[in-house]
């Protein structure tokens, strides 16, 4: 699959996730259940009670994450906070409050629907220290050493040049500044009829990083105190729930990949002068 296709792709399922969520639908990599039931496995059971009360209904239904990086990084009052691939917004939300009047939140996506969709979030929220910028995660729209955290939730997977957004990330981040994401990474072969399924790429699997590669490109873009700590860990049975309904064969290919994909949260540092320690994010 080319470049180009994979982004356009992506593109269009995203845009139409978010038109489904406000239609009342939960949709492909969403919090519940959707339609069809896909990608639920990885997807579901997120956020506490306590952080779905904290934000619009439609940014929780428009959440197509793996994770839930605001819960896990550590951040500071006054900070600024950028999340690639910010969908309908829940992520910047939620940092938005736990940085403060003082801090800035930035959601960057390329998709106008989901960009609309968070802005209308950040408007009922009442949030006023929070920016959504249209742009892809490969061509950050800030200039260099202008962030002090990177999070994001379940969208470095689908990207299809994955060295070209960690070199990005690092060239925002400030020296010292944390790279803090949950993604979905593997550990272990994969097989190639699910590495070339356009579908279950924009379902949060074909394009995940085996752990070592994931370290490996971190640390080629020039990162340090690299961790990948496992969130889930999917079985057998969820196997089978991501695979079904994407042309694969299912019996045989769910046991050959139960127990390989994770979430995962992915910390690392920029280097500054003074040590960074990878357990402050």
């Amino acid at each position: 699959m080319s470049t180009e296709k994979i982004t356009q792709v992506v593109k269009e399922k995203y845009g139409q996730a978010a038109l489904r969520a406000q239609t009342g639908n939960t949709s492909c990599c969403g919090t519940g259940a959707a339609a069809d039931g896909c990608c639920n496995p990885i997807t579901s059971n997120l956020y506490s009670d306590q952080e779905s009360g904290e934000v619009p209904e439609l940014a929780i239904r428009a959440s197509l994450g793996c994770g839930n990086p605001t819960a896990l990084a550590q951040l500071h009052p006054g900070e600024t906070v950028l999340d690639l691939g910010s969908g309908g917004g829940i992520d910047v939300l939620l940092s938005a409050k736990r940085v403060g009047p003082a801090g800035k939140a930035y959601g960057l996506d390329m998709t106008d629907e989901m960009l609309a969709l968070a802005r209308e979030n950040q408007r009922k929220a009442g949030v006023t220290n929070v920016e959504f910028l249209k742009g892809e995660i490969e061509n950050i729209p800030l200039p260099d050493n202008s962030v002090d955290v990177i999070i994001s939730n379940c969208v470095i997977n689908l990207s299809a040049d994955k060295d070209r957004v960690f070199r990005e990330a690092f060239r925002v981040l400030r020296p010292g500044g944390r790279f803090a994401v949950s993604d979905v990474v593997v550990t272990g072969e994969v097989p190639a009829a699910i590495r070339k399924n356009v579908e279950l790429w924009i379902g949060c699997i074909a394009g995940a990083l085996l752990d070592v590669d994931y370290t490996r490109k971190l640390a080629g873009a020039g990162f340090e105190k690299i961790e990948i700590e496992p969130t889930r860990v999917y079985d057998i049975e969820d196997a089978r729930q991501f695979l079904a309904g994407h042309g694969v064969a299912v019996d045989a290919i769910a046991p050959r990949v139960a127990g390989k994909f994770m979430s995962a949260f992915v910390r690392a540092c920029k280097p500054a002068r003074k040590e960074c320690c990878a357990r402050d994010v």
